[in-house]
């Protein structure tokens, strides 16, 4: 059991490490370079492309060759696109950043909640599954809480400096998942995996096809998956609108980081609380969420700087309140072999959307 707590805490640490920088208001970073909404939606955009593209496959990946590796190479990936970042001096070059670390965010996706669900499960610790991830979600809203308190920092060192020390950051994350261990509840994925000289491609479509059957066999988590997705869509891109909007409408910039990190203790509040409310229906849950997220949007059209950041707070309550409850349902039900693909396939379904609405959503808040 110890052993089990030494793995939870690992990967508590290393999302500490990967969502701690000073470029977590990049929206506001690339404003500030003199990027227009428009493109910045744009950029958004190549980001989710580049999601579904590499999305599942990710998750596959891991699946067959093992989730540590897979978290590792996602490390490697988001200091590359650092590195892109720090040498961009156009918006293709931004689109390629971002396209790694949207490949960084595919290889993370499943893998670090699959080797979570999968640790505990060999001590039959699945129930305390859902306390984890309200307590990676409290996490990773903190870390980025803070990092966007940074905001006005970052724009004083410049963005290449930050970025900078965002590499420093995926050093020290890969060196603390290089201290975790592979959780195998089952040997199915081992020999798979042995076999894959010169069948790479059978291997992957077959266990792609077994998480496609299961899909088929279990409409009720698609269905779980474009709810969390549609909620945790509205929310992203109303904080990332958000932080070009605040200033339009009047807020001084030195608090704009402040305003950013309130909205994002929301996030960390509706993770906690969730945790309370067990007996209600996820379809209840799903009505309440929807309608906090929307209420957002429109408080953030008010044009009224304070009414805008509660509107941000209240979706991002709605989201991770959600999100918690998504996870939990989904987790309880996936077969330990295609953990990482199944829950890879509900962050494709979350691209599929942010593709629909990033363009959209960008040129709706430069007009209003």
């Amino acid at each position: 059991m110890q052993k089990i707590r030494k793995q939870i805490r690992g990967l508590y640490l290393s999302t500490m490490a990967g969502n701690l920088s000073f470029t977590g208001a990049w929206v506001a970073i690339l404003a500030a370079r003199g990027y227009s909404l428009a493109q910045i939606g744009l950029a958004e955009t190549v980001f989710h492309i580049t999601s579904l593209i590499f999305e599942i496959p990710s998750g596959v990946l891991a699946d067959l060759f093992g989730r540590k590796k897979m978290l590792v190479l996602s490390s490697i990936l988001r200091m590359i696109g650092n590195v892109v970042m720090i040498l961009s001096g156009n918006l293709f070059m931004v689109c390629i950043s971002l396209a790694f670390y949207a490949t960084s965010y595919n290889f993370a996706s499943g893998s670090g909640d699959a080797l979570a669900y999968d640790s505990l499960k060999l001590v039959q610790g699945e129930a305390y599954y859902e306390r984890y991830a309200s307590n990676q979600l409290m996490i990773y809203r903190f870390c980025g809480a803070l990092s966007t308190l940074c905001a006005g920092f970052a724009l004083l060192i410049g963005h290449r400096a930050a970025y900078g020390a965002d590499i420093l950051m995926s050093v020290i994350q890969i060196g603390i998942l290089l201290s975790l261990y592979e959780a195998k509840v089952s040997d199915k994925n081992e020999w798979k995996a042995a076999e894959l000289t010169g069948s790479v491609k059978s291997a992957l479509a077959e266990c792609l096809l077994e998480s496609l059957t299961f899909m088929k066999r279990e409409r009720k988590a698609i269905a779980l998956m474009f709810a969390n997705s549609f909620v945790g869509a509205m929310d992203i891109l109303l904080l990332f609108f958000l932080q070009a909007k605040l200033p339009a409408a009047g807020m001084p910039r030195w608090a704009l980081g402040f305003a950013l990190f309130f909205m994002e203790m929301g996030g960390i509040l509706g993770a906690k609380i969730i945790l309370k409310w067990k007996r209600l229906r996820y379809r209840n849950l799903f009505a309440v969420t929807a309608a906090l997220v929307l209420s957002g949007v429109l408080m953030e059209h008010s044009g009224m700087w304070l009414f805008m950041m509660a509107g941000g707070f209240i979706a991002a309550f709605a989201d991770d309140a959600l999100q918690v409850r998504t996870d939990a349902t989904l987790q309880d039900s996936f077969p330990s072999e295609q953990r990482a693909t199944l829950i890879s396939m509900e962050s494709f379904t979350f691209s599929v959307i942010m593709v629909a609405l990033s363009p959209l959503a960008g040129l709706f808040f430069s007009w209003w």
